[in-house]
């Protein structure tokens, strides 16, 4: 979930509260709090956990919440770890330490330590495109032997590596990357953990849902049919955070400005994001 702002930037609680419900009422079964999408990068501590208190008593148990608090600092995410699970989360996103690039002995540790901080279940996030380390294979395997680690939101873009671990644990994998939501599905993956689903979360949720009915035609011609909005919304350029929270705008949904160093989307991205869910939704 994108973290909405007021216009002069502050947190917008208020707004948050709404968008969160929105997105329940239109089938999410649970909300990733300050992820990468959620501009985690720029929002304080105190901030994060404001967000999920105001999250928490919008959506109450309708929705699990899952709270991102990764950093490149072991004792800070411990720090984040703690707070999450004192203000209501229900489970951990935790990320690769990055930008130090550690080896894979130390980021085992990492995830290892921060798992052992609080009784909630974790996510592990592999997105080495952004954290510039792999949470490799053999690393998965080893960690999905801890008891809480139970789950991992994947943007390896390694499916072959990702269902050596699938056939060898017990690991939920959720599709990080929205294109790849159907096929890792297919092969055994949990769920999705969405961007595009800011904006348009029936459709998301429809892709799924067609498959587990047994229409697996159905399911394909969703995913299809979503592609070139999930392109521009995530492989186009700019940050998933950024078309997001143009289209939300777009909506009259809350979502504010982003925060710097990320820059809004100019008015013709903004138009052309515009059409593309026109053409998905209908203009509904």
């Amino acid at each position: 979930m994108v973290t909405p702002f007021t216009a002069d930037g502050a947190l917008d609680l208020d707004g948050a509260g709404a968008l969160a419900s929105r997105l329940v009422e239109e089938g999410c079964e649970g909300l990733v709090l300050s992820g990468t999408t959620g501009e985690s990068p720029t929002t304080t501590d105190a901030e994060k956990t404001a967000l999920l208190r105001a999250v928490r008593e919008a959506v109450g148990g309708r929705a699990a919440l899952v709270a991102g608090v990764g950093t490149a600092d072991t004792a800070h995410t411990l720090e984040l770890a703690r707070a999450a699970e004192k203000a209501g989360a229900d489970g951990l996103l935790l990320v690769a330490p990055y930008y130090s690039r550690p080896p894979q002995t130390a980021v085992e540790a990492h995830l290892r330590e921060v798992a052992e901080a609080t009784a909630l279940p974790v996510m592990l996030y592999d997105i080495p495109a952004r954290t510039g380390t792999r949470i490799e294979p053999e690393t998965m395997l080893r960690l999905a032997g801890h008891p809480r680690i139970v789950a991992v939101k994947d943007c390896s873009y390694d499916l072959l590596g990702v269902q050596k671990v699938l056939h060898r644990t017990d690991l939920a994998y959720y599709a990080g990357c929205d294109e790849q939501a159907l096929a890792l599905y297919a092969v055994g993956g949990a769920g999705w953990v969405s961007t595009v689903a800011n904006v348009v979360p029936r459709h998301v949720r429809a892709v799924l849902d067609a498959y587990d009915a047994g229409d697996t035609a159905g399911a394909a011609r969703r995913q299809l049919a979503a592609n070139d909005l999930i392109e521009a919304m995530t492989a186009a350029g700019l940050p998933g955070t950024v078309t997001a929270k143009a289209l939300l705008a777009r909506l009259g949904l809350p979502a504010g400005p982003v925060r710097p160093p990320l820059l809004p989307a100019g008015r013709e991205t903004a138009d052309g994001l515009g059409a593309l869910y026109e053409r998905l939704t209908g203009g509904v």
